[in-house]
């Protein structure tokens, strides 16, 4: 049989999806021809397309060697290297193949797609771009072009791209999604959760759909629907990336607490596995380890921010008489975070430093938002620039040190600092843990979140500050006039256990042991904050289940942030949770003058509480088991005259404590940023380090 003829044989053979004889064929020419282009090219192909990447490699790079000039050899080569992971390689193929054929729609396409995983759209729009300008019927072009420009923070051209690709094609899932994505930015949310169900209805077994419609449903605060769409997507898909973590968080959310202990333990076991099984943030309040809240940080920043570096920041001018430091935040407005540190922006001696807010928050037109507004030297809204925008405008303006105030919190930016955009990268505040990110150098603690031993559960090197890590704000103002028990919704009499934080810290073990306390202090209630009516009412449901009357939960509802701190007053105790402590909650109570009870874990977040006790003089309210915790709170509820010696020092250590002295939280925080400056100055890679306290 001549060879043209075999060649033949095999092509067709392959063309019909017979593999094997495909491929029996090819062998059998390359037996009698080794370098023959066809045989070598088309079995590197068939291995492709076997998932077999690395024979298909070897096979069409042999190819290559003898016509180095056909464009579709070097496509497939870069196929296959993608599926490899080799993108950059891949890309190079692409690039080589484009050079014999550079009007080949479905290969700029595909070289778009490439420079898109390796985070880099601009240059993905510019090929998607020259796709679409060949073919302009081109759906999947300008779905991806879509995806491009929603990367480059252009969301109207975004939906305009994914509208005209449906026009093209209807049923297409993918737009479909994507344009639901988008309008989900835009806060056009009754729109995204029609062009969901659109998706959903092409295809109900779309788990992108699912569980992207269960990400809106969460953020709207539809927690029961979000945790239908994300338990249908976990039906068909059960390792889908972050499902079981939101569901689970969505039911921690309104209390639903059924299957707790085996969801966290499937979850924990998951994130062991360096799975994205949940997000960081949500995975804090279901795990008390340090080792896996790092694997699970590490896992979220691999598949949503790995590390796209810049070219090295230039070294600043040894001159330069202040250092530039840079906050980044999407809570520069009314948020737990800025009540926190708005005195800490406006204290920072403006002889050393230099102070820019590049602010991604909605605008607040509200007196915290024009206080912040005032703060910096220069407030900077980035909510419309890329990534490598911002890290272009962070480059141009100097800045020396970037303080990411977010971590893995809700609308955080992390792929800003993954392009190294910065010499210096903090993070600070936001998230109470390890970023799990190289490219952040130092984290901000204190030797009671972060103690001896614990160093390990961090990426980041440890800045250990004298008194406490957080920063307070001593200007916070709680209204003069204390409302009535009777105003809000309080018994009037009766000791008041105080509980105010999110329902999401609420675990069963915590709830059981708070109902304990009602039964063992006599016409007590508990009084929390109010949430979904489901959550409301899962917890009376709990509540009646442990024998005790329901009526003796007391939801607070939503006020004014200084009539909320004022109404603290009407509280004897406050209980924090574990363990995901509170933060900005417990320094409210002990701001208000209301003493907190904590007990403390072994990671960072479950050790928030025990820092601001300690830097506020009093750390007989840390206790070091729940069962202390519990025999401490009913001591204090028992006992009147040992209650009224802790509010009696608290209110003396209120205005004198390091906890509420924001001035010299300041100076500490600044020698902290002096010493990074300096070790950068001198050459020396990040190492931890203890700030010296100031007198």
């Amino acid at each position: 049989m001549d060879l043209t003829k075999s060649l033949s044989q095999a092509i067709a053979a392959h063309q019909r999806g017979d593999l094997d004889e495909a491929a029996g064929r090819y062998r059998a020419i390359l037996r009698k021809h080794r370098r023959h282009f066809d045989a070598l090219h088309l079995l590197g192909t068939l291995h492709h397309q076997r998932g077999q990447h690395e024979q298909a490699v070897e096979l069409i790079v042999e190819a290559i060697r003898i016509n180095d000039g056909f464009a579709p050899a070097h496509f497939n080569h870069a196929n296959a290297l993608r599926a490899l992971g080799r993108l950059e390689e891949a890309l190079a193929g692409y690039d080589r193949g484009l050079e014999a054929r550079p009007d080949d729609a479905e290969a700029l396409n595909n070289r778009g797609v490439i420079l898109a995983e390796l985070r880099r759209p601009g240059p993905a729009l510019d090929s998607f771009e020259r796709a679409i300008r060949l073919r302009p019927d081109y759906a999947d072009a300008l779905n991806n072009r879509g995806n491009a420009l929603k990367d480059l923070l252009r969301p109207e051209e975004a939906l305009a791209c994914y509208d005209a690709a449906l026009r093209i094609r209807p049923g297409y899932l993918q737009a479909l999604t994507n344009r639901a994505n988008v309008l989900k930015e835009l806060k056009r949310f009754d729109l995204a959760l029609a062009s969901f169900d659109r998706a959903l209805a092409a295809d109900p077994t779309s788990v992108e759909a699912l569980a992207n419609r269960g990400v809106m449903l969460m953020e709207l605060g539809r927690h029961g629907d979000a945790a239908a769409s994300f338990a249908a997507a976990i039906a068909i898909e059960p390792d889908h990336p972050y499902a079981r973590g939101n569901l689970l968080h969505c039911r921690m959310s309104v209390c639903d607490w059924r299957d707790f202990d085996a969801q966290v333990a499937e979850i924990s076991a998951a994130v062991g596995r360096g799975r994205p099984a949940d997000t960081p943030f949500s995975f804090l309040a279901v795990s008390d380890s340090p080792s896996d809240q790092l694997l699970c940080a590490e896992a979220c920043v691999r598949d949503r921010s790995p590390a796209n570096p810049m070219p090295p920041v230039a070294a600043a001018p040894g001159d330069r008489e202040r250092i530039h430091l840079a906050y980044l935040s999407a809570d520069f407005r009314d948020h737990a975070v800025a009540f926190l540190t708005a005195g800490l922006f406006e204290h920072h001696d403006r002889r050393r430093f230099e102070v820019t807010a590049l602010s991604f928050s909605p605008e607040a037109q509200t007196e915290m938002g024009r206080r912040l507004g005032r703060a910096f030297d220069r407030f900077i809204d980035i909510r419309r620039m890329s990534d490598g925008d911002v890290g272009d405008s962070m480059r141009t303006l100097g800045v020396d040190i970037a303080v990411d105030l977010m971590g893995h919190t809700s609308g955080a930016r992390t792929g800003i600092l993954a392009r190294r955009a910065a010499p210096i990268q903090v993070g600070y505040l936001g998230y109470p843990g390890s970023i799990g990110a190289d490219y952040i150098d130092y984290v901000i603690g204190d030797r009671f979140v972060v103690p001896s031993g614990a160093e390990a559960g961090f990426v980041e090197k440890i800045v250990y500050l004298p008194d406490t890590f957080q920063a307070n704000d001593d200007k916070r103002a709680v209204a003069a006039r204390t409302p009535s028990r009777t105003e809000a919704g309080l018994p009037d009499a009766g000791f008041v256990f105080c509980a105010f934080s999110n329902a999401y810290k609420i675990t069963p073990a915590m709830f059981d042991l708070w109902v304990r306390l009602l039964a063992g202090v006599e016409g007590s209630v508990l009084w929390l904050v109010a949430t979904a009516e489901a959550a409301a009412a899962n917890l009376r449901r709990e509540c009646a289940a442990c024998g005790v009357d329901p009526r003796r939960l007391v939801f607070a509802g939503r006020l004014p942030y200084p009539d909320h701190l004022a109404r603290y007053r009407l509280a004897d105790l406050f209980l924090d949770t574990l363990p995901f402590n509170g933060g900005t909650t417990a320094s409210d109570a002990l701001w208000a003058g209301l003493p907190v009870l904590t007990c403390s874990g072994a990671a960072f977040a479950a050790r928030m509480a025990g820092s601001l006790l300690h830097a506020v003089g009093l750390p007989e309210l840390i206790a070091p088991s729940l069962p202390a915790y519990e025999r401490i709170a009913l001591a204090l509820a028992r006992e009147p005259g040992a209650l009224a010696m802790v509010k009696a020092k608290l209110a003396a250590n209120r205005k004198s404590s390091a906890l509420f002295d924001t001035a010299r939280f300041c100076r500490h925080l600044e020698s902290a940023y002096v010493a990074m400056w300096a070790r950068h100055r001198r050459g020396e890679r990040p190492e931890s380090f203890e700030v010296s306290r100031l007198e």
